[in-house]
């Protein structure tokens, strides 16, 4: 069975999202912005479930 890697491509996309967007966070908390902190902190938050999700319904097919 052949195997499709675009769901693999979105979540790398989505965890590297994560990445960046914890790094701004840590960022702005170290200058004291904390309203960007929060708002980074927030689409973390909001990213996690996308990443479950590409996962259950792409990478996860072939159980």
């Amino acid at each position: 069975m052949k195997r499709s890697y675009i769901p693999v491509a979105f979540l790398l996309a989505v965890l590297m999202l994560n990445i960046i967007f914890t790094q701004y966070m840590v960022h702005q908390y170290f200058y004291e912005n904390y309203t960007n902190t929060i708002i980074a902190a927030v689409i973390n938050v909001i990213l996690f479930p996308v990443a479950i999700l590409i996962y259950k319904k792409g990478v996860k097919v072939n159980d």
